[in-house]
């Protein structure tokens, strides 16, 4: 096979595996931030603790801790994994518990995120989806929160097989801040289109954007030069984190699923 004829066949290979795990590589730091950004809106708005929920939410991440923690165990033995499923479940029924009593609550959504973390790394991208779209509608959430559950759940649409759903949620106007994730998700939408040319465009976009914070996301990277772009380096300030609270942790749990090899979605 000729140098070329080796190199076009790698491109069609990183192609591929583009439009397989386009739609569950999680665009982790601006949705992260997001995140926070939202939550500290909430927390300034002086809105009535509601502290049956609280409580009840404050159960559920400590059932979602010992499950994560019990997933770190290398050795899985049958017992381990009995385990596993009994707090899975349990976990499952005291969230679905919580929004069906407080449903319109930031708990609520807090709830929702954590199930579909868990049934994306469980491949169940319907259920996901499903989720997702509920936790979308929670009426307790600002813009910023929605925009970031938006997104979320155009990836899980993706993910599932549902291009064109995915494509109808991602295209919606969302603030400023999260734009360049948008942008980086139509790119990995229109490559399972087959499009190459618009997600050429669309992660260019997004990248342009990055550059101005500035923001490097070596995901987006590696997409770019799949797709043969060249790359303009973004240099970055180093910075020092502080510390997340245990409730911050609870939403930012997606950027454990930027650790894990994406999932292919079904059907694929």
């Amino acid at each position: 096979m000729s140098a070329e004829a080796d190199k076009q066949a790698q491109k069609d290979v990183s192609m591929e595996k583009l439009k397989q795990h386009g739609g569950n590589i999680v665009t982790v730091i601006a949705l992260v931030l997001a995140a926070y950004f939202g939550w500290q809106l909430w927390q300034g708005r002086g809105t009535t603790v509601d502290t049956v929920a609280s409580d009840q939410f404050a159960q559920i991440q400590n059932l979602n801790d010992q499950y994560n923690v019990a997933m770190q165990n290398p050795v899985q033995d049958e017992a381990l994994k009995s385990s596993l499923s009994k707090t899975e479940e349990q976990l499952n029924a005291s969230i679905d518990a919580l929004v069906a009593n407080h449903g319109d609550t930031i708990y609520a959504w807090q709830a929702l995120t954590i199930k579909a973390r868990h049934q994306m790394d469980g491949e169940n991208y319907a259920g996901a989806s499903e989720t997702l779209k509920a936790a979308t509608e929670v009426k307790a959430i600002d813009a910023g929160l929605k925009a970031m559950t938006s997104l979320r759940y155009a990836q899980a649409l993706l993910a599932d097989g549902k291009i064109q759903e995915a494509k109808k949620i991602a295209s919606a106007e969302v603030p400023n801040m999260f734009e360049a994730s948008k942008q980086e998700l139509m790119g990995d939408i229109h490559i399972a289109e087959n499009n190459e040319e618009a997600a050429k465009k669309t992660y260019q976009n997004a990248w342009n954007l990055l550059a101005k914070r500035p923001e490097y996301r070596a995901i987006l990277a590696l997409k770019m030069e799949t797709l043969g772009m060249e790359i303009t380096p973004i240099e970055v300030a180093e910075v020092i984190e502080q510390p997340a609270n245990k409730t911050e942790v609870a939403e930012l749990a997606i950027e454990e699923d930027s650790k894990t090899e994406p999932k292919q979605p079904n059907g694929k």
